[in-house]
């Protein structure tokens, strides 16, 4: 979603107008297959979750998360891990405000305005899951 949200130049990325993301996301909603990734659940995603023929809401521990975000930066920074943004003290201290607000926000939100989808919802808290889950599925 991220690459949905920034239009990627090599001068440097620019946020897309409400208007051009929405019409860029449209497009690939329309798509034969796509699948959308990210912590956006406002209402311009909505049509994703309509559509989707499965959510899969990652729900890890809140303490996980911290953790992966301080691993993600040191490799980011030691170019390890690519990014499609300059990994900074600034954007790496908004992760950590981004991460609050998805506990305390983000997540309720979800589960209020998208439990509606239930029947295709299927959280996932640890690793291990995802990998059951994408087992199951390939049988």
């Amino acid at each position: 979603m991220d690459n949905v949200v920034w239009k990627r130049d090599k001068s440097g990325d620019r946020r897309r107008t409400e208007e051009e993301r929405e019409a860029y996301f449209t497009r690939i909603l329309q798509t034969d297959t796509w699948i959308v990734e990210g912590v956006h659940n406002e209402e311009w995603v909505a049509p994703s979750f309509e559509m989707a023929e499965v959510i899969i809401f990652l729900d890890t521990n809140y303490s996980v998360r911290t953790y992966r975000i301080i691993k993600r930066f040191i490799l980011q920074k030691l170019r390890i891990e690519p990014s499609n943004y300059k990994p900074t003290l600034t954007i790496f201290f908004k992760m950590f405000k981004w991460n609050r607000y998805f506990e305390d926000v983000g997540k309720p939100h979800f589960y209020k305005k998208y439990g509606i989808y239930n029947h295709k919802i299927v959280v996932v808290t640890k690793k291990k899951e995802i990998k059951k889950y994408f087992n199951e599925q390939a049988r």
